[in-house]
């Protein structure tokens, strides 16, 4: 049966009830603007009747827990939102500086200075014999080359950024892996018996899986989701098991943190490569798998998939550092294709990435079947002899296998058919053929292949030059070049012609006057260059291959400023969203701060009744 004291009890009961409510207000309110932090709510039931001769009588009420208003659901969306904005926003950000690389404003970028170029050219032609113009097409050349290896080294140099931004983000993406392991170890010890709700520190595991998933496009897997309709319908959590995964692998595990491996020794070039080590030491590359979060974007940026020699595989960055190599490779080779029809006494190659024995065609360089005329001019340029040099499947640069013969019983190779005593006039006299004038050899360590006019004929003003008919052979060795290089890194004018201006030649054969080869170089400019690029070979003038370059860029830049619009909208409205459900409302908190304060007071006053009961029954006996 219940009692004075009983009463005193519910008293007491909704005092404790109205503090626990105004404590978690004042709670909520302190935290208005931390990060990550939910609303909470005190949660009470009545207490357990006691039964009495007239029926059950209430013991007050008692305070089942304070719960979290949190919506798992909700938050999931939100992740997934935030994740896809921050691999947008570092895409979009990266990618704007890019294009800043290429500007597409008039009298300003590497389209124009190869207009220039070929506007030198084009004046040199007119007076291949004028210094001055010689030094202007010098200069001319050297800021086209500058601005192509500026251009190249600040991608580079982007690329590098992007790699060490990944090592950083990689170091993060550890430490709050790390720290979630921990908090769910916390969050175990806290919740075991299922008497308490861990509700700050599910908070800060919230915030850090945001902070996560933000990097690396994270999942989170748990057990279950419970929700509490009863108490809101916004509470759903999630309870049970609990991992974290990222590219498939699980790098949180309960309270179990399997660190992402970063090495950057293992290549040439010092990129950061990612691994996932099993527990069995076993170490698995997992650079492919991550493609979500700032990461993924990194990843898709620098590349992902690094080859033996460390040069990158992938990655948009990589291609357009490729393209700019094929851009600059087919320009030099094409250029000096056509300045190696300048007649000369000596003509020395590029060091060359292939041996004497080696097939031309199956070097890998851009070689193509077909033939190039060698031919020689005497002292006031008239044609004296000339000969055909054939490459076909098993030609090579300079090999004495009996084997290896051309149908007219000459040696397969460059310098063997370059030798050959021929007849190449028809004349019957041996003294004035190729095989008599020319003295070719091909040295190894460094592979170099060198022509010269022999000595008796070089004293009576004989010079020689290569005339291609498509097989890009003084294009790839680069003998008699006029620019240096293999690509956009290292382009420049010829060093020799750089030391010494004056020695640019404008002219096929040394005939006063002319201009043939400059007139032809302004030609290149229309004409179709072959860009080869690993088993791929794009046909197009020097204009169009460098447009659809910097196209690319600013196709996909666009496209990616386009795409981050539409993910920022969405990400804003999922965030209001996830603010209804978690965010502190101060206007509200102060509406129950008034509310339970007037519980309080309310419950004070029973108190005080019942201490008037207590003082009328005591004076009784009195």
């Amino acid at each position: 049966m219940g009692s004075i004291f009983n009463a005193l009890h519910i008293g007491y009961s909704g005092l404790n009830a109205a503090q626990a409510a105004i404590e978690t207000t004042g709670h909520n309110i302190s935290n208005s603007e931390t990060a990550g932090y939910s609303r909470q709510r005190v949660v009470t039931t009545a207490a357990m009747t006691a039964n009495s001769t007239f029926g059950s009588l209430g013991n007050g009420t008692q305070v089942a827990q304070i719960a979290r208003i949190f919506d798992q659901f909700v938050f999931d969306r939100y992740t997934k939102t935030a994740q896809n904005k921050e691999n947008s926003d570092t895409l979009k950000s990266n990618l704007q500086e890019l294009s800043t690389y290429f500007p597409d404003i008039q009298n300003v970028g590497i389209k124009h200075d190869l207009q220039s170029y070929f506007d030198s050219w084009q004046s040199f032609s007119n007076n291949p014999s004028n210094t001055a113009l010689k030094v202007d097409l010098a200069q001319k050349t050297q800021t086209l080359s500058d601005h192509i290896n500026q251009t190249r080294s600040q991608i580079s140099g982007l690329q590098d950024s992007v790699n060490t931004q990944l090592g950083v983000n990689i170091d993060e993406v550890n430490r709050i892996g790390s720290q979630i392991a921990n908090i769910n170890k916390s969050i175990n010890q806290a919740e075991a018996g299922g008497g308490n709700n861990a509700n700050d520190l599910r908070d800060q595991r919230s915030q850090l899986e945001l902070s996560m998933s933000k990097l690396i496009g994270s999942k989170v897997m748990t057990g279950q989701i419970q929700t509490n309709n009863a108490i809101d319908s916004n509470i759903a959590i999630e309870n049970g098991s609990y991992t974290i995964q990222a590219g498939g692998f699980n790098i949180v595990d309960g309270a179990t943190f399997h660190p992402i491996g970063m090495d950057s020794t293992k290549n040439p070039s010092g990129y950061n490569d990612l691994y996932y080590e099993r527990q069995d030491g076993v170490k698995i590359p997992m650079a492919t798998s991550i493609t979500g979060g700032k990461v993924g974007a990194l990843l898709e940026l620098r590349g992902s998939n690094i080859g033996s020699d460390g040069v990158l595989q992938d990655g948009f960055l990589q291609e357009t550092l490729n393209n700019m190599d094929t851009f600059a490779k087919g320009l030099i080779e094409s250029t000096n294709s056509i300045y190696a029809q300048s007649a000369t006494d000596k003509m020395d190659s590029n060091l060359l990435s292939f041996t004497d024995t080696q097939s031309l065609l199956g070097s890998g360089e851009n070689f193509k079947a077909g033939t190039f005329n060698v031919v020689t001019y005497d002292i006031s340029g008239k044609e004296t002899a000339r000969r055909a040099i054939t490459i076909n499947a098993s030609t090579v640069m300079d090999n004495a296998d009996s084997t290896n013969l051309l149908p007219n019983g000459t040696p397969n190779s460059i310098v063997g058919q370059l030798k050959a005593l021929k007849d190449d006039n028809s004349d019957n006299n041996a003294l004035n053929d190729i095989g008599n004038i020319l003295t070719p050899s091909f040295s190894t360590s460094p592979n170099v292949l060198s022509l010269s006019v022999s000595n008796a004929f070089a004293s009576q003003g004989i010079t020689f030059a290569i005339e291609d008919n498509g097989t890009n052979f003084a294009g790839v060795t680069g003998i008699n070049r006029f620019l240096d290089g293999s690509g956009a890194k290292d382009i420049a004018l010829n060093l020799s012609l750089e030391s010494d201006q004056t020695q640019i030649k404008g002219y096929k054969s040394p005939a006063n006057g002319d201009g043939q080869l400059a007139l032809d170089m302004v030609g290149l400019q229309f004409n179709s260059i072959d860009f080869k690029s690993g088993l791929t070979t794009n046909s197009d003038t020097a204009y169009g291959y460098f447009d659809s370059l910097v196209t690319k860029v600013g196709t996909k830049t666009n496209a990616v400023i386009s795409n981050n619009d539409a993910i920022t909208a969405q990400f804003n409205a999922i965030q209001q969203e996830q603010d209804s459900v978690s965010k502190v409302n101060i206007d509200e908190e102060m509406a129950n701060l008034i509310r339970y304060q007037t519980s309080y007071g309310a419950a004070a006053k029973v108190i005080s009744t019942i201490d008037q009961m207590m003082t009328t029954l005591l004076g009784i006996k009195s």
